[in-house]
């Protein structure tokens, strides 16, 4: 029962993004529609599940002085394998994604896991919660990619449904600071008691 409120405490309770508000920078620049959003997720995930199991994995080993350190070591060695996985089997997508690709080294919420909970606890417990706070991360910028694109443009992963244009500033930078802000207000009231 622990291991599943671990699991879940990404989605609503703990979210990221929603709530915690950290990784905003890739949360806003990648978000422009659904696909890149989920897209960025589903790497960040990846980053999250196999640093999380690895640091836990080697917590015992790695002294404390260079703890830090070899944290960001172990996430980029993550952060390339995505990155290079990516160029080869989804170019398009990786185009799109650029720099944000490999800046998930210094996303702070992966190493923010890692420091928080994967040095701290099982390799098990520290695989679920990456993969937990990683499908939190990728629902909510599955979603602000939809809202944004459906919005903006009248389609949902690039099929048009809505003729003619849409609210061309939900597609640019400030559209995501309106969509984020009204989904976290959202949270906040579903929230509440």
């Amino acid at each position: 029962m622990n291991q599943f409120k671990n699991f879940t405490k990404g989605f609503i309770k703990e979210n990221p993004i929603l709530v915690l508000v950290l990784g905003t920078c890739p949360t806003l620049a990648t978000t422009s529609s659904s696909l890149n959003g989920l897209g960025m997720g589903i790497a960040t995930t990846f980053v999250l599940i196999g640093s999380n199991s690895v640091i836990s994995l080697l917590s015992n080993v790695i002294p404390d002085k260079v703890r830090i350190p070899a944290f960001v070591v172990i996430i980029a060695s993550f952060v390339t394998i995505v990155d290079l996985l990516m160029q080869a089997y989804v170019p398009g997508l990786y185009d799109k994604l650029g720099i944000f690709i490999p800046l998930i080294v210094v996303n702070c919420i992966v190493l923010g896991r890692a420091e928080a909970y994967a040095s701290k606890n099982s390799v098990w417990s520290s695989f679920i919660d990456g993969f937990g706070m990683g499908l939190g991360f990728t629902m909510a910028l599955g979603i602000l990619g939809a809202f944004r694109e459906i919005v903006g443009s009248g389609s949902i992963f690039g099929y048009k449904f809505i003729p003619g244009d849409g609210i061309l500033v939900f597609i640019l930078a400030p559209g995501a600071f309106i969509a984020l802000g009204y989904l976290i207000a959202i949270v906040n009231k579903i929230k509440k008691p």
